[in-house]
């Protein structure tokens, strides 16, 4: 419901703070006290267009806040969420509107645009008068309506399901029939490249090892020929070892230069039992380092063959698996095209099928709830003074015409007298006769459907007296369910609030200017507010004890 309305700077409101209550609450007033200007200010709140003329005059800027309490469940909570804006507590609108048009509106002290507040305000509240302008009852809206009288949401949702189920069904078919009438158009260049890629056999990340071996065998091709130089040093025919070891024989059998020549010939041994250690080292190296040339040869034409494929199809290396497995789908597709098609046809047929039976159904339920909707507001009617009108709700359908809510076109239409032409209810009824319509609608719809607070705005324009007195009894059963505020003109209507609000002006700077009030009125007050309105200017005792009566509910 709706808690607080908080006013800058609007017309003639420079500041204003109202607390609304639970149930019925009236705005009452003379004509041009600012009635018009707190609904104005309302819808501004609300996501309604901004105008600049709606600042007051003298001010940069004028804003409104409504604050709103809501059950955790209300929808409007997920509707924040999805938004990424904080829904704990209160909701909290606020709508900036500058002296230069500019508009900036806030969700919980969060920028939003003016399209999401409009949203959340039409969740929130509906304004019901005399002008299409205010009256939120849109034809778009009267499907769910309908959905919601009849408590008809289960059957929507299996509508929904299988209309999903049919248009998966239809857009597999469709990719298919496309997909093999692509193939058939390149069939032979799909047979050659699947041909070509099967004998190739593409595997993802065989690329980068292949390189890394190339390298690998390249880099020690260069190291085994340094290898096998030095070995050939040490064990070929150039080898100084033989000769050394010779040396080293003849200076042993020299017994007479023993003593002169020990430590040499200890040093040429070391020398050479260093030189063989080498060479065995050499050895031992080289057939660890040895590699295949044929080995490179093959990893050479095996990455340069996988590198020629990804430049052919324009794909890189690890990519060519996934064209292979795709060309070779679509050759399958090809191949067995027919088959698979008919499949998916038969598929899509029973699955639109069963789409147009749940469609059919939903479509009798609409048709038998809409009947029961006209009814409950024709019972309305008579009290309203528009006993010889008829409500009626046109239902057309159009089974080709499938969508996620059926296949119906639900609209309102009256008739406001017999022989007069049916048609809709937002053009065919005058500006008293649609408000009439719209609270009957209203209270037969109760809590179904409905924002949480609504507000009608002088639907009790030229009526008085039983009519009057059943608008009253009308608006204070419907607030039994939801939040109403009425501004009204009829005393029998301010009589069945449970809350009365006085909207008055008033002089302000010394009788330089004057400003809109909004006082709450006590039971004493009420009651000279209603005398007021019974008698007009002058207030007389019989006025008074009118009142009383219309308060007592005599």
């Amino acid at each position: 419901m709706l808690q607080s309305l908080a006013i800058r700077d609007i017309v003639l409101i420079e500041r204003l703070e109202i607390d609304f209550a639970r149930g019925l609450t009236v705005l009452t007033g003379e004509t041009g006290a600012g009635k018009s200007i707190l609904l104005d200010a309302m819808s501004l709140a609300l996501g309604g267009r901004g105008d600049a003329g709606l600042v007051r005059h003298g001010a940069d800027q004028g804003q409104v806040t409504a604050v709103f309490d809501l059950p955790a469940t209300h929808p409007v909570r997920a509707l924040l969420r999805e938004n990424d804006i904080d829904d704990d507590g209160d909701l909290i609108l606020r709508r900036v509107q500058t002296a230069d048009g500019r508009t900036r509106a806030f969700a919980n002290d969060q920028a939003v645009s003016a399209s999401l507040l409009r949203q959340i305000g039409a969740r929130l509240v509906e304004i019901h008068g005399q002008h299409d302008d205010r009256a939120l009852v849109d034809p778009s809206s009267h499907r769910a309506l309908i959905d919601a009288f009849g408590g008809l949401e289960p059957q929507v949702a299996a509508v929904a399901d299988a209309f999903r189920t049919w248009r998966k069904a239809e857009k597999s078919l469709a990719d298919l029939t496309a997909r093999i009438e692509a193939a058939r158009r390149e069939a032979d260049y799909l047979r050659a490249a699947v041909e070509e890629l099967t004998r190739l056999d593409p595997v993802a990340g065989e690329e980068t090892e292949l390189a890394e071996r190339r390298q690998t065998m390249m880099r020690a091709e260069k190291v085994v020929g340094d290898l096998r130089e030095a070995y050939e040093q040490l064990n070929g025919s150039g080898s100084p070892i033989p000769e050394l070891a010779a040396l080293v024989r003849r200076l042993e059998r020299k017994s007479e230069l023993a003593a002169l020549v020990e430590r040499p010939i200890a040093a040429i041994s070391a020398a050479l039992d260093g030189l063989e250690e080498a060479r065995l080292e050499f050895e031992t190296v080289l057939r660890a380092a040895d590699y295949d040339p044929a080995e490179l040869e093959r990893t050479e034409e095996r990455l340069f063959a996988l590198r020629a494929a990804a430049r052919k199809y324009s794909v890189l290396c690890d990519d060519l698996p996934v064209i292979a497995a795709r060309m070779a789908a679509d050759l399958a597709d090809l191949d067995a095209g027919e088959d698979k098609l008919a499949a998916l046809v038969k598929e899509s047929a029973t699955a639109r099928a069963a789409y147009d039976a749940a469609a059919e159904e939903l479509t009798k339920r609409r048709l038998v709830t809409a009947r029961h909707l006209e009814d409950a507001v024709a019972a309305e009617l008579p009290a309203l003074k528009l006993e010889r009108a008829r409500f009626i709700v046109e239902i057309t359908s159009d089974k080709e015409a499938r969508t996620a809510d059926g296949v119906d076109t639900v609209e309102f239409w009256v008739q406001t007298n017999p022989g007069t032409r049916a048609g809709p209810m937002m053009k065919v009824a005058s500006g008293g006769e649609l408000s009439r319509f719209l609270l009957a609608l209203k209270v037969s719809l109760a809590d179904k459907g409905s924002a949480p607070t609504l507000v009608f705005d002088e639907i009790d324009t030229g009526v008085g007296g039983a009519v009057a007195e059943a608008i009253g009894t009308r608006l204070a059963r419907l607030s039994e369910t939801v939040q109403v505020l009425s501004v009204t003109h009829a005393p029998q209507v301010a009589a069945r609030a449970m809350s009365h609000l006085l909207i008055a002006k008033e002089a302000v700077d010394n009788g330089a200017r004057v400003a809109t009030r909004v006082s709450p009125l006590d039971q004493l007050h009420r009651r000279e507010e209603i005398a007021r309105m019974l008698a007009g200017s002058r207030i007389t005792e019989e006025a008074r004890k009118a009142a009383e009566k219309l308060i007592a509910g005599e």
